[in-house]
């Protein structure tokens, strides 16, 4: 399992489920300090520093884990951020391209793993959205357009998979599912018991599905 983004809170509570589970768990992240926290705080886990907003960076760390692990089976998008306020007249380019780093870290880190989620026997790629995409605010603009980008993006993926799978005439496999959330905080647990979840559930119930997480 690939977790992106994993030094933050929602990380940590990640590679804890999924190691608890059995699963051997490449932890992702640019700060090295904190990806070395994270592997004492959970054994076991292999740590990358990489920025994923860098696409040959990131090709450079698919042939690195391809070559340890052959491979990975699950992909936990958690690159993210908040910025905004200040309604319309406060949505700066600055901003929004801060906020964009998400999106672009997701496409680079969805391409390069595609072709092992569509090969695994149950592949799961997961990204993590808000309910501004249901109902964005002038404040938020900018970042409400991210994570619809994100939502577009993960359900691009399904197609993709489901498409996949009919060609090939044979079952579902691989989803691509969306977490919704108001706020992360709080639920760091449960959206790590969530995504762990999706093992147990048919890829077809859960493609292009939007689980909401509410505390």
């Amino acid at each position: 399992m690939l977790v992106a983004g994993a030094t933050s809170a929602s990380g940590l509570a990640a590679a804890r489920v999924l190691r608890g589970a059995g699963a051997r768990v490449v932890a992702v992240g640019r700060d090295a300090e904190r990806l070395t926290a994270l592997g004492v705080a959970v054994p076991g886990v292999r740590t990358e520093v990489c920025d994923l907003t860098d696409e040959i960076a990131v090709t450079r760390l698919a042939e690195r884990v391809h070559a340890a692990e052959g491979g990975v089976d699950g992909v936990l998008h958690l690159v993210g951020g908040w910025r905004g306020g200040g309604g319309l007249a406060g949505q700066s380019d600055a901003d929004y391209r801060f906020l964009e780093g998400s999106f672009t870290a997701l496409r680079h880190v969805s391409r390069a793993f595609d072709a092992d989620l569509r090969a695994s026997d149950a592949g799961r790629l997961a990204v993590v959205s808000s309910t501004a995409v249901a109902r964005p605010l002038a404040g938020g603009a900018n970042y409400a357009a991210v994570k619809a980008a994100t939502e577009a993006w993960a359900r691009a993926v399904a197609q993709g998979f489901a498409k996949d799978a009919r060609d090939a005439g044979r079952p579902l496999s691989a989803a691509s599912t969306i977490f919704r959330v108001k706020t992360l905080d709080g639920l760091e647990d449960a959206l790590a018991r969530a995504y762990a979840g999706l093992w147990d559930a048919d890829a077809a119930d859960v493609n292009d599905h939007i689980i909401d997480l509410e505390n």
